[in-house]
């Protein structure tokens, strides 16, 4: 029995130690990278290498970060392509400022809410044709080649059509969801073909080629943005889409444009924290980050019961608005700047009980006080840094397959309500509610931080992690992303569904089980869990030495990398 004990004990130390580090935190990976004229992290160590060999060759950094973009589409079709849509915030070091930019695409405009209604369709799917929406990916490219590029597209997407031709090595977690998805995507046309050998999708190290993508990335390349919304791509996937019974047109692609929006921020504890306005989410962070404002986080110490409660307490409430109010601001008008005030945060905080979890929330009224997803960075030698992510949704896409192209349509209109009368209420050539969103942060009107944390619901909660983890308990960007995270499931949603009995607090295995059984008592259910705690990726650029660091997890495939 005390050997049994002893081997339980020592399982529990192995989790919870992963290694001996003579520097740093215990749960630290590796250390940051460290690099002068320029950086990269990715989720995908091969793509990381293709946006240092732009930057190389005199790349912007968001030269860098479309090619790296175009080879993860290739090698981590389970998070990406150009089927699925992009967002990005852009440090110009010549402007001295931030640009965003909203390339996300919109409903079809023969799909209406009437046909939901006539098929007795409550929600829709996550697969199969009608979550449908424009790729709004390879506009946002073009955008933001156009502004901030330098080398010619045919230069940019090399890389990505070389290794689609001769092939690319496929890593491990990657494979693992590769194969997970193709068993629920065989079924409809176009996928097997492309994205599987032999019945299965492939095995860790195996050769993968897709001479479609190859194809399509190289007329892409020569004849531009138009020749997949108006050319022989749209003419395809219109071809398609009719066959199988769907929705998407030839119009829908032929009218879509990317927006250049302002970014908005909120200031936090002396940091500016940096994120774009709906139809993301990634205001819920900026919400969040108000309220946790004015507790002593640092004093409570990271793990500790009050800061996890308090966390997941201030999640829950900035996620009642998130499921109300965020949607495209072209069909609402959406209280950005009351959401995020200090105001309105002062009014929310005093519903957060200090020893017990909520079990719901009412939404607030912000009008009062006046009426599997990829992520990437790159720094360059001028001091140029992007923030991108971009995401066919849920898991590989909605499984639509056009022929010989080489890529998955995106799902996203799966995240519209079909309920009338809401914000995020389905509506023809509109914008869904969007879970991807990059972020960025600025000390005293520089560039400070270029981060972001993938996965769904996680991302606002894991922006807030990585912004406290830094600033409140003084990690580095490495230490930041490698500390043991905390997840809060089963808030209300911008489909419809409400919060109520409080949800469930997911942490991942280094937390302490007395801080555990302390978050019980207070009525929270907590459980660990093996979930979808994200993938994060960071940039941080060090004005006093004039250099750049560079992070990537442990939890995705990914790298960082300077020069």
């Amino acid at each position: 029995m005390k050997k049994i004990t002893l081997l339980i004990i020592l399982a529990i130390c192995t989790i919870n130690f992963a290694q001996d580090r003579i520097t740093g935190k215990k749960f630290a990976t590796r250390s940051e990278v460290i690099a002068k004229n320029g950086m990269a992290a990715t989720s995908q160590p091969l793509a990381t290498q293709v946006a240092l060999d732009i930057l190389k060759k005199g790349g912007s950094a968001i030269d860098a970060a479309i090619a790296a973009n175009a080879c993860l589409g290739l090698m981590e079709p389970t998070g990406s392509g150009i089927g699925g849509d992009l967002f990005a915030i852009v440090w110009s070091a010549k402007d001295k400022k931030l640009f965003g930019l909203n390339a996300s695409g919109r409903s079809p405009y023969s799909l209406t809410l009437d046909y939901f209604k006539k098929n007795n369709i409550k929600r829709i799917p996550p697969l199969g044709p009608l979550p449908v929406s424009v790729p709004g990916a390879v506009d946002g490219w073009f955008e933001l080649h156009k502004k901030f590029g330098k080398l010619p597209m045919t230069e940019i997407l090399a890389p990505a059509i070389k290794y689609a031709r001769e092939g690319f090595p496929v890593s491990e977690l990657i494979a693992y969801y590769w194969q997970r998805n193709a068993q629920s995507l065989k079924r409809f046309p176009g996928f097997e073909e492309i994205f599987m050998k032999n019945g299965k999708g492939p095995e860790k190290g195996e050769m993968w080629t897709n001479t479609y993508l190859a194809n399509t990335y190289e007329k892409i390349a020569k004849e531009g943005r138009d020749y997949f919304y108006k050319g022989e791509v749209a003419k395809a996937i219109d071809a398609y889409m009719k066959e199988v019974g769907g929705f998407l047109s030839y119009k829908d692609l032929a009218d879509h444009t990317s927006e250049w929006v302002e970014p908005v921020s909120t200031n936090y504890r002396g940091y500016d924290v940096w994120e774009l306005p709906p139809n993301g989410q990634g205001i819920a962070a900026l919400q969040m980050l108000n309220i946790l404002e004015k507790y002593p986080v640092k004093e409570f110490g990271f793990g500790s019961k009050e800061h996890i409660h308090y966390f997941v307490e201030a999640k829950k409430l900035a996620f009642e608005d998130r499921a109300k109010f965020y949607a495209d601001p072209q069909f609402n008008k959406i209280p950005v700047k009351e959401l995020i005030s200090k105001e309105y945060a002062e009014q929310r905080r005093k519903l957060i009980n200090d020893n017990r979890s909520a079990r719901t929330y009412d939404v607030g009224n912000p009008a009062l006080k006046e009426g599997d997803t990829i992520y990437l960075t790159v720094a360059d030698e001028e001091g140029n840094m992007i923030s991108l992510i971009q995401s066919n949704y849920r898991g590989m896409g909605s499984g639509m397959t056009p022929y010989k192209l080489g890529f998955v349509l995106q799902d996203r209109g799966e995240m519209f309500m079909l309920e009338e009368g809401h914000f995020n209420t389905y509506e023809p050539h509109k914008r869904p509610f969007h879970t991807i969103i990059p972020a960025f942060v600025t000390k005293d009107g520089k560039p400070f931080l270029s981060f972001g944390v993938m996965g769904g619901a996680t991302q606002p909660q894991g922006h807030v992690q990585i912004i406290m983890n830094i600033i409140d308990f003084g990690m580095n960007i490495q230490e930041a992303g490698d500390a043991p995270r905390i997840l809060h499931e089963g808030s209300s949603e911008p489909t419809g569904e409400k919060m109520t009995d409080g949800g469930e607090v997911c942490l991942e295995s280094a937390f302490d089980y007395e801080v555990i059984r302390e978050l019980i008592k207070m009525g929270h259910k907590v459980r660990y869990d093996v979930g979808n705690y994200g993938g994060y990726q960071a940039i941080l650029f060090d004005a006093v030495n004039k250099v750049y660091y560079g992070a990537s997890e442990s939890r995705k495939d990914g790298q960082a990398a300077g020069y």
